[in-house]
């Protein structure tokens, strides 16, 4: 019985390596390739745990926002990743990801499968103190590329000021100071021309 656990457990781990070939429209911060899903979740994951004493819930459980950031993206091995800003993509991305995260958490013994699910889909709702804060890295995480390589990915997209605002408004629900802190970047990044008017 262990044994076929283990098998079950291996079997994941080979499918999530999956998770590295599945790349974002976020470039490094040396802006000399795009980055993939797997260095997104990490760079999360080690966000969580410095920026923790940001988040809006000074009683933040951050081993669950890291277990959250590390699972939150492995939907789109199947589902693919759906740009941020793109709104066509956005009508079956939800969809798509239900149907990715039947089978890939259900790869995994019952008990993980059900702890996953569940941590995946606090995530989407962003309901609670750790799922907030969790998205509020995940916005601010690409952000703060686009804001080192100069608007690479933003002038590639024709993004402008007033779109990045209102798609990182979230953070302030979950991290209030990293929300000033991403204010002034933005509007530093307009100044610049990393972002039209």
């Amino acid at each position: 019985m262990q044994y076929e656990k283990l098998k079950k457990q291996i079997a994941f781990i080979i499918e999530i390596d999956k998770l590295k070939h599945i790349f974002r429209q976020t470039f490094l911060m040396d802006a000399s390739r795009r980055e993939n899903d797997a260095e997104h979740s990490w760079h999360l994951a080690v966000m969580a745990i410095l920026l923790s004493e940001y988040a809006e819930d000074e009683h933040l459980d951050v081993l669950r926002v890291v277990k959250m950031v590390l699972i939150h993206d492995i939907v789109e091995i199947d589902a693919g990743d759906t740009y941020c800003y793109d709104e066509a993509g956005a009508k079956d991305k939800a969809e798509r990801e239900q149907k990715a995260a039947d089978r890939l958490f259900n790869m995994l013994p019952s008990e993980q499968a059900e702890e996953f699910r569940i941590l995946w889909e606090e995530f989407e709702a962003c309901a609670t103190p750790e799922a907030r804060f969790a998205a509020s890295l995940d916005r601010f995480q690409p952000l703060l590329h686009n804001y080192e390589t100069k608007g690479q990915s933003w002038k590639e997209h024709r993004i402008t000021g007033s779109q990045v605002l209102e798609r990182n408004k979230p953070i302030q629900n979950g991290a209030p100071l990293l929300w000033q802190y991403t204010e002034e970047l933005i509007a530093d990044a307009i100044d610049k021309g990393y972002l039209k008017r």
